[in-house]
């Protein structure tokens, strides 16, 4: 008699993540898992404690998967946060249900920040080139830069974004100048004390 391929818990993780991909978390229990392994439930509450606990693991693999993703996202922008913005954008559009997870959920499990800055510190990054480029307050304009940002990433959910990389590039930049502008301005009418 042939022995039965046995479901590792590696399976069980790449089966729900994958569902989590196409479907969004919502959508997954233990028999769609199941189901789509070829095997029954009784691998993945051998290999894990609770549906929670796959939940858990899909997301820390959504979370690694986005840091891949923009780790590897060309890098063509000459302004701070533009390269950070451009792959942000691309994951909306790219992977919407994992950007909804990591990014628009009510009760995230990382902060944004976490889950942007990760291993690389790319957000430090971003605002140490801000700040040798000459911007007086980085920081600041992180913040202006990732209310944008996150806002066009969100509208690709929706649909409401068409623009083309290239044009979100040119915005991007465009943006980052006319904040800095915006700032210098404001400093040369403030008085002097």
């Amino acid at each position: 008699m042939a022995r039965k391929e046995s479901i590792s818990s590696r399976m069980v993780l790449d089966t729900a993540f994958e569902m989590a991909r196409e479907e969004g978390l919502k959508n997954i229990t233990a028999r769609r898992v199941a189901e789509r392994a070829g095997c029954s439930t009784q691998p993945i509450f051998r290999s894990f404690q609770s549906m929670e606990d796959l939940m858990d693991g899909v997301y820390e693999r959504a979370a690694a998967f986005f840091q891949d993703f923009y780790a590897l996202y060309p890098k063509l922008g000459e302004f701070p946060f533009s390269n950070l913005g451009m792959a942000y954008i691309s994951f909306a559009r790219e992977e919407r249900e994992l950007f909804r997870m990591l990014f628009v959920s009510a009760e995230p499990k990382k902060s944004l920040y976490e889950l942007l800055n990760g291993g690389a510190e790319n957000v430090k990054a971003e605002i140490q080139a801000a700040a040798a480029q000459g911007c007086p307050d980085p920081g600041a304009m992180f913040t202006k830069m990732w209310i944008f940002i996150h806002g066009a990433a969100c509208m690709s959910l929706t649909g409401d974004y068409d623009l083309s990389d290239q044009e979100t590039l040119k915005m991007l930049e465009s943006v980052y100048r006319s904040f800095l502008r915006e700032r210098e301005s404001v400093s040369a009418q403030s008085p002097v004390r």
